[in-house]
């Protein structure tokens, strides 16, 4: 293979000179050019054909089925980005590390991430938009940001997004493979009701889609869903587990929370699963709202004032897409987080 040119960063013009190699011949045009192309995906490539954007020895291509042979000369050249569909708004961030290929953000809680139903907008999506600007480059041909993993809108912490569909596309593998042949790594700091008997353990499950409640997702049988992984460790029982000389029951608890699988509300699920549900969190910890009465006025102010369930994004690490540095990003839990954290230690 020879290139004579950038491959695709979204720029106007920017293409490449390909050359068919024996371990492309016999495979359709699309295949071929993923194969030669680099971190473009199959998709884009196929999108890109439809538009003109491809010629096979000169003559543009407009059906990515056709076979290819040894030899052959593969022209591609990448359309310009189109405007986004999310407007930018003018929404302040927190920016961790920004360069031009990702940009690091410690989210607060009540910013949801993608627009979607009931959130079309003042989400994160529209904020980088409008922050980001010309860097950014293109996700499947849309100036847009790349989102690779998501919070919830109540959880606060860090979250990485792509600038371009290079770095879009390793980032999404290094997040597919959870970690377990990288260097990705997520913690989440979590406060809970009670303190798991064990002080670190793996919550190992199979978590779907609730059919009586769509928002909320459940623990079902290993013959469904999908695997769920999080390996805890209890940091900090309220009160200690030894006060006087004797032994005491945990109101609540200090857990980091590592996932190995990243599935909607896993935290949430798999701390309630466990019996020690997220205080604060009205969707997966509603049967121990009374458990608030045994708290003193001050922590009960402070869980009030928190508003939402007590989860934090505090640890993010990963490879670098484009230079291979691993890089390791932390952030201490917002005021009220930390708030509810002080009123518990004084227990």
């Amino acid at each position: 293979m020879t290139s004579d040119a950038t491959h695709d960063t979204g720029a106007a013009g920017a293409g490449s000179t390909l050359h068919v190699g024996p371990e492309q011949a016999g495979e359709r045009l699309d295949k071929a050019l993923a194969m030669l192309a680099g971190e473009i995906s199959r998709a884009r490539l196929q999108q890109v054909i439809k538009e003109g954007g491809v010629t096979l020895n000169g003559v543009v291509a407009g059906d990515g089925k056709r076979k290819v042979s040894e030899g052959d000369v593969i022209a591609l050249v990448m359309p310009a980005a189109r405007p986004p569909d999310p407007v930018g708004q003018d929404i302040p961030l927190q920016v961790v590390f920004e360069d031009e290929h990702l940009i690091v953000i410690d989210k607060p809680a009540g910013l949801v991430v993608h627009p979607a139903g009931g959130h079309e907008d003042g989400t994160l999506v529209n904020a980088l938009i409008a922050h980001c600007g010309e860097s950014l480059s293109g996700i499947g041909g849309v100036r847009r940001p790349g989102i690779v993993h998501r919070l919830d809108k109540d959880t606060s912490g860090l979250l990485v997004v792509a600038k371009h569909d290079r770095a879009h596309q390793k980032l999404a593998k290094q997040f597919a493979d959870h970690g377990r042949t990288g260097p990705l790594q997520r913690a989440y700091l979590a406060i809970v009701w009670g303190a798991p008997r064990r002080p670190h353990g793996t919550i190992q499950t199979q978590i779907e889609r609730s059919n009586k409640n769509r928002e909320k997702m459940m623990v079902v049988g290993e013959e469904r869903g999908r695997e769920a992984i999080t390996h805890y460790t209890v940091i900090e029982r309220y009160p200690p587990l030894l006060k006087a000389g004797e032994e005491t029951e945990a109101l609540a608890s200090l857990v980091e929370c590592r996932l190995e699988t990243g599935r909607t509300h896993q935290i949430r699920v798999h701390m309630s699963h466990l019996g020690h549900p997220l205080l604060g969190d009205a969707l997966y910890g509603s049967g121990f709202a009374t458990k608030a009465v045994r708290l003193p006025e001050a922590a009960r102010d402070a869980l009030t004032a928190l508003g939402r369930q007590a989860l934090h994004a505090a640890v993010l690490g990963f490879e670098h897409p484009a230079s291979g540095e691993e890089l390791l990003f932390e952030s201490e839990p917002p005021p009220e987080f930390a708030q509810l954290q002080d009123t518990l230690a004084a227990l």
